[in-house]
């Protein structure tokens, strides 16, 4: 444990312009109370021994580290970790003067002197990188001296992490990889992958406390879990950084895409407001998503986009340290939907289509004569349904259709149409379709826009009650049922009971009040009424009104739920 324990006017020289702070100790109590005081090596060009500490570069801006060995056969390691761009880095070493390695004897050297001694030697390279992986430098028996650690990012603005200790066997804080590190895919379906992989030894040899930390993405793999964290946080209110000689505070430094805790909205929030005015750089979100698991060993990532690449991380984390180690990653691509089967639709005949919740249905029509125009009419029985028409490939329709649509399109001789209908996502859809080449052919009667029933309150009675409802300028058949149902027969049960395509042949014939034709040419004034007589006094019924268009077909309008007086 020698690192760094170094006189204080050595690197007091290295750092003209530092105002004086304690240096770092391997006292191991004096420690630990100095590496959870994170201000304590703030923006300081010491490597404490033992501890990882985060910083920030500037593009061509090179940085220097220093620390000190002083005594011959030292074990050392240092660790390197680039986040979000490559950073080149160089380790050197130089002799320390005698007076300053406590090993000469004699008055000292001048300040002017030994600080000139000191920065004069260009020093001995010992490893140097260039790249994006996090790399290591191991020596089991370093000589003594004053090494150095330049590093510089040519490529962006970036942060990175460093660890140096002269304790690498006793201190492993970073958990270890097993024999072998890959991630395997053990099943792979539409929309759903599962994941395993061999424990870290740290956790079962060791018995430190190790948990697993999963990133999916769609763009690549990523080498360390610092560059997962940049890159959230990049996408999450990233500040931008300021430039050299700019005014700055260094609370700012804390900010710079590292990962946010509980409180981060609060810390966010501070520097909105702050004096110095920083900006905010808008980011486009990416589809990266990040989960720890606990201890488990596998793990099945679901919700997944069907035909779709994802590649897959999983760091194992140190939770005493938080420092992480990085499996192999992988990648795969989820499996594709199952072909549709397309329905044949015949021209001029209704079909029924069936989707389930959150599916779809194709169909397909192809007039057999050439044509004009093409006429699609859309009877959703119950929630509102998508439907999307192409013709030979390209889109000609999107809507979204409640109740009863037409759509006419132009034609195009031996044209094929595409018709691809969405269900609902609160449940399975209903729907009716006919497409015809035909214009005069029309299935499904015409709709008012407002479908209600409207009942009027002062003309009911103990045995009846009065009702209207809108009509149109075709002329139709409308027919008028009646239900009886209890008191507490609510709005939820009405919704359940909702489906328009059943018409009056699923009801029972003592439910029948009456069918009659109307129509209006004066739009305005297409309103019919109907009284409903020979009711049970502080009854409760349900009224429906279906409208029956020349084809047979029927459409049922909004239920009505009406209840006579009881005392008249």
């Amino acid at each position: 444990m020698l690192l760094l324990r170094c006189p204080l006017l050595l690197l007091l020289l290295l750092l003209p312009d530092s105002r004086p702070q304690k240096l770092p100790t391997r006292d191991e109590e004096l420690f630990q109370m100095q590496i959870r005081d994170k201000a304590f090596f703030h923006d300081s060009s010491v490597i404490p021994d033992g501890a990882e500490i985060s910083s920030y570069l500037f593009r061509d801006t090179p940085k220097r580290y220093f620390f000190v060995v002083e005594e011959d056969n030292t074990p050392l390691a240092v660790t390197v970790t680039p986040c979000d761009a490559p950073l080149e880095w160089k380790l050197s070493v130089q002799e320390l003067p005698e007076e300053s390695s406590g090993e000469g004897s004699g008055d000292p050297e001048p300040l002017e002197q030994q600080k000139q001694q000191i920065t004069n030697e260009e020093g001995t390279e010992l490893f140097s990188y260039k790249g994006n992986d996090v790399e290591y430098f191991v020596s089991s028996s370093s000589p003594s001296g004053l090494y150095q650690l330049d590093l510089l990012s040519t490529e962006k603005d970036t942060h990175f992490k460093v660890y140096a200790t002269t304790t690498p066997e006793s201190d492993q804080p970073y958990p270890e990889l097993p024999y072998d590190p890959r991630i395997d895919v053990t099943s792979l379906g539409r929309t759903t992958v599962t994941l395993a992989w061999k424990p870290s030894p740290t956790a079962s040899l060791l018995r430190q406390p190790i948990q697993y930390c999963i990133v999916i993405n769609k763009e690549h793999n990523f080498k360390s879990l610092c560059a997962v964290e940049a890159k959230l946080s990049s996408d999450d209110a990233f500040m931008m950084a300021p430039k050299p000689g700019l005014d700055f505070s260094p609370f700012d430094f804390a900010h710079f895409g590292f990962p946010a805790d509980s409180n981060s909205g609060k810390e966010r929030g501070f520097l909105k407001s702050s004096k110095f005015g920083r900006q905010m750089s808008p980011k486009p979100r990416v589809d990266l998503q990040r989960v720890c698991i606990g201890n488990k060993n596998i793990f099945t990532v679901s919700d997944l986009k069907p035909d779709t690449q994802y590649y897959f991380d999983m760091f194992a984390v140190n939770t005493n340290t938080n420092m992480s180690t990085a499996y192999v990653g992988t990648f795969a691509r989820t499996k594709e939907e199952a072909k549709q089967k397309t329905v044949e639709l015949k021209d001029g005949k209704v079909t029924d289509v069936f989707i389930k919740r959150k599916g779809a249905k194709f169909l397909r029509f192809a007039p057999v004569s050439s044509h004009q125009k093409v006429t699609f009419s859309v009877h959703s029985c119950l929630d509102a349904v998508q439907i999307q028409v192409r013709r030979d490939g390209k889109l000609l329709l999107s809507q979204s259709v409640e109740g009863v649509r037409q759509f006419q399109l132009r034609g195009k001789a031996k044209a094929k149409y595409l018709i691809r209908l969405k269900g609902s996502k609160k449940g399975a859809s209903m729907l009716k379709i006919l497409a015809t080449s035909r214009p005069n052919k029309q299935s499904f009667p015409s709709l008012p826009e407002d479908t209600r029933i409207k009942a009027f309150d002062k003309l009911r009675t103990c045995s009846s009650v009065t009702v209207a409802w809108l009509g149109t300028q075709e002329r139709n058949k409308f027919c008028i049922y009646k239900r009886e149902v209890d008191d507490n027969y609510n709005e939820e049960q009405k919704k359940r009971e909702q489906n328009q395509c059943l018409g009056p042949d699923t009801r029972k014939k003592s439910e029948k009040v009456l069918c009659k034709y109307f129509h209006s040419q004066n739009i305005q004034k297409a309103v019919t009424t109907e009284t409903i007589r020979g009711l049970q006094p502080g009854k409760s019924y349900l009224l429906d009104v279906y409208v029956i268009g020349h084809g047979g077909h029927s459409v049922k309008y909004q239920s009505k739920l009406v209840k006579t007086r009881k005392f008249c």
